[in-house]
């Protein structure tokens, strides 16, 4: 099952972190992996692409370089985000802006850019990363919530428009995920607290966030379209 063997993927923020383990588990499932990212991207790609995913000419770009290299876009994954955190009352306008770029904004100029063709050929798999705080609120995380909130209503409306054309439009929300990066982070007692209120009482490991996007980019979730997947261990169950 899941077997992505001649299909060509995109995954931005395919650098570190949860990207990278995307691009690599569906490389191990067969698929042709284009990675992009604005730094250095390692891994099982079959190409690398450097990508501001917020600037509409660079997303055009790295789709328009992928579709010259490898012949097309099957499957789309956005994974490219910025968390930029502060108390809602000393959050700065441009740190708002900047998170909603990158996290809203990008997620939809890759999705247009790669759904044009997706939607001309009749098929296509895009898998936005939106995040529990998608729909729970968090301290210090007003714009990386509103932009996550956002991407949920992206999807959606993606998948009503694009679904008659063979296009599904999924999100997955994950809780902490033990990144490199993850790891720092929440290594301390704000993590430990945050832990025991999962219901799980752990946090996501990165294959596990991977394991979801291949399901949703594979041809056994065809019917799967709109929705969002929460890999949260139950926290926003609660």
């Amino acid at each position: 099952m899941f077997d992505l063997t001649g299909s060509v993927a995109l995954v931005t923020g395919a650098a570190s972190g949860i990207g990278a383990e995307v691009a690599g588990a569906l490389a191990a499932q067969g698929a042709t992996v284009a990675g992009a990212d604005l730094g250095e991207i390692g891994g099982d790609v079959a190409s690398a692409h450097r990508v501001d995913v917020s600037d509409p000419d660079a997303a055009q770009a790295c789709v328009d370089e992928v579709v010259a290299r490898h012949g097309r876009v099957d499957v789309l994954v956005n994974s490219a985000g910025i968390a930029l955190l502060a108390p809602a009352l000393e959050l700065g306008v441009d740190e708002w802006r900047r998170t909603l770029d990158v996290n809203l904004t990008g997620s939809w100029l890759m999705a247009q850019a790669a759904g044009r063709g997706m939607v001309e050929r009749g098929y296509g798999r895009i898998v936005n990363l939106a995040s529990q705080a998608a729909s729970s609120g968090l301290e210090k995380h007003a714009a990386y919530c509103a932009s996550k909130a956002g991407i949920n209503g992206l999807t959606r409306t993606l998948a009503v428009e694009w679904g008659p054309y063979g296009v599904t439009v999924n999100a997955v929300s994950p809780t902490v995920v033990l990144t490199d990066l993850g790891r720092k982070v929440w290594d301390n007692p704000a993590g430990d607290a945050h832990r025991a209120e999962i219901p799980a009482r752990r946090f996501a490991e990165p294959p596990e966030i991977a394991a979801a996007v291949v399901y949703l980019a594979s041809a056994e979730a065809a019917m799967v379209n709109g929705a969002e997947l929460k890999v949260d261990g139950g926290f926003t169950a609660r």
